[in-house]
């Protein structure tokens, strides 16, 4: 199945993501999806159902801090799993739209 994305590689649609299309978004950013990822994709996702806007960096390591732990939100350990702009990169991944204030 083809995904759409625009010309920075974010999807297009947000109804369309699939996990298929997060490991494919996700190995166009060279990172190979494990547990980790996902729980933090699941996370970014629900927090976009709830609040309809991409989180930031700053919001993203405090959902993540209080969700998962805190060792879990801090940047270090997120750009370590999303290189080095992690909401950028996680939003992509996620089917988001690319959070705003993101180069």
């Amino acid at each position: 199945m083809a995904i759409i994305t625009d010309s920075e590689g974010f999807l297009t649609d947000y109804l369309g993501w699939t996990e298929g299309a997060a490991a494919r978004l996700a190995k166009s950013e060279k990172i190979v999806l494990g547990d980790a990822h996902w729980e933090v994709i699941r996370l970014v996702r629900e927090y976009y159902t709830r609040f309809h806007v991409s989180p930031t960096t700053r919001v993203l390591t405090k959902i993540v801090g209080d969700q998962l732990g805190k060792e879990k939100g801090k940047s270090i350990y997120l750009m370590k799993l999303f290189t080095g702009k992690p909401a950028k990169i996680v939003a992509k991944v996620s089917g988001l739209p690319k959070p705003s204030g993101c180069d």
